[in-house]
């Protein structure tokens, strides 16, 4: 008989990552799209859906390349290069197996984890479109998202999650700073959510905003959509703990709560400004909720989940409904009201509410002076965000363009891009 010397991962363990990466590419595919798609006109639906599968499918590719070694590399812990990245050990997904990497998750393969950081690097730039939907051309987007996950994404996700990056107060006892953010509300949710607003304003806003209505083609889609993204969540949240363990238990319970509650708050206060609850902001709602407690789910009791879910619903309701009307600005689809304000809600609750008695890691960091460390991540996000976003989308401009002609957008990206329709009547 031969005994490996490599230890084996835990089944169950292993099994609960590998359903929850399943779980977070069924939000990309269909969830997002279905999401979205129902929230642009019909004639820009086919357009939200292509973008939603060819970022997912580079993302991956992406990731596999070059991005999980950026992210969770080791050999740049030196000098500024380790400052932004990662290594380079695992282009290619080199050395990534069934062995587990004890520096990330001991008791499951760095294939699984690897795999499961996969569909957060893919995900993370799709939520960005929401804000520039129907008149951000096809190239224009795939270019912006390339760039953009590589010099924000990576970067953020190596500075609070890799075990050589500054924030990352769980893994990495040596960090200049201590940081907290459980399943991505600094990582994703921040990160696209303010690269959202400042890209939204770079393009501009659709041809005809605020002269002409425009409706959702389908809330039934958009329903549908709410529903497979709930249910994906559990695999965002609770498959971040990276075991079937208490700690997913809680993200699961801490997960529902908080989306129930913005849920009922979001139509609570919509109900006293306009005088309807509508179907709309019952799914802004349940994702606002679901956006803001990603930060906190593992950290937080459920009591907790329930003061965050009152503070999503109310506060993003007030930012895509108040705040957005004021300024002017033409987030089509509330990237930034739903996913930069909650993830940046959920991010500052984490370090006020965490209850350390639930999670070993969290109680670490609470005695290391979690706030500090959280507000200096959160400030380090939003200007990386805003800068790189900036330098970014006018280099798109000046090269390859943004925005389709403006009979293209007239017509229709669906046609414009793509040439084809969502609904044919014949």
């Amino acid at each position: 008989m031969i005994i490996s010397a490599t230890p084996a991962p835990n089944a169950a363990d292993n099994v609960w990552v590998l359903i929850s990466t399943a779980l977070v590419l069924m939000m990309c595919i269909p969830g997002l799209f279905l999401f979205y798609g129902g929230l642009v006109r019909g004639k820009n639906v086919l357009s939200i859906a292509a973008q939603c599968l060819a970022l997912t499918a580079m993302g991956i590719l992406m990731w596999w390349a070059f991005g999980y070694s950026l992210v969770f590399g080791k050999n740049f812990s030196g000098g500024l290069l380790g400052h932004v990245f990662g290594g380079s050990e695992h282009l290619g997904f080199a050395g990534v197996g069934f062995a587990p990497d004890p520096a990330y998750a001991a008791g499951i393969s760095s294939g699984a984890f690897a795999l499961f950081q996969a569909m957060f690097a893919a995900i993370t730039p799709a939520l960005i479109i929401g804000a520039v939907a129907e008149r951000m051309k096809f190239s224009a987007v795939m270019l912006f998202s390339f760039l953009w996950t590589i010099f924000v994404y990576y970067p953020m996700a190596h500075a609070v999650w890799g075990v050589t990056g500054d924030f990352a107060g769980i893994a990495n006892g040596e960090a200049a700073f201590k940081a907290a953010d459980f399943a991505g509300g600094i990582v994703v949710h921040m990160t696209s959510g303010w690269s959202a607003l400042l890209l939204c304003m770079l393009v501009g806003p659709r041809a005809g905003f605020g002269k002409r209505a425009m409706p959702p083609h389908s809330m039934v889609l958009c329903v549908i959509g709410t529903g497979l993204l709930w249910f994906g969540w559990y695999g965002f949240n609770a498959g971040s703990a990276l075991a079937a363990d208490a700690v997913a238990l809680q993200a699961v319970l801490t997960t529902t709560l908080g989306a129930a509650t913005a849920t009922l708050t979001w139509a609570f206060v919509e109900k006293l400004h306009r005088g309807k609850v509508s179907v709309l902001g019952l799914c802004s709602g349940a994702i606002a909720g679901l956006a803001t407690v990603t930060n906190a789910a593992g950290f937080v009791s459920a009591g907790s989940a329930v003061i965050i879910g009152l503070f999503a619903g109310g506060v993003s309701y007030w930012a895509c409904s108040v705040l957005k009307t004021r300024f002017g600005y033409d987030d089509a689809l509330d990237t930034f009201g739903v996913h930069g304000v909650g993830g940046t809600i959920g991010a500052l609750a984490t370090a006020l509410l965490m209850d350390g008695a639930l999670n070993e890691a969290g109680g670490k960091l609470i005695a290391q002076g979690l706030l500090k460390g959280q507000l200096t991540a959160m400030a380090l996000c939003i200007g990386l965000s805003l800068l790189l976003t900036w330098v970014i989308a006018k280099l798109v401009g000046a090269t390859i363009g943004l925005r389709p002609t403006e009979e293209g957008e007239a017509q229709g990206l669906d046609i414009a891009d793509h040439g084809e329709e969502g609904y044919n009547a014949n």
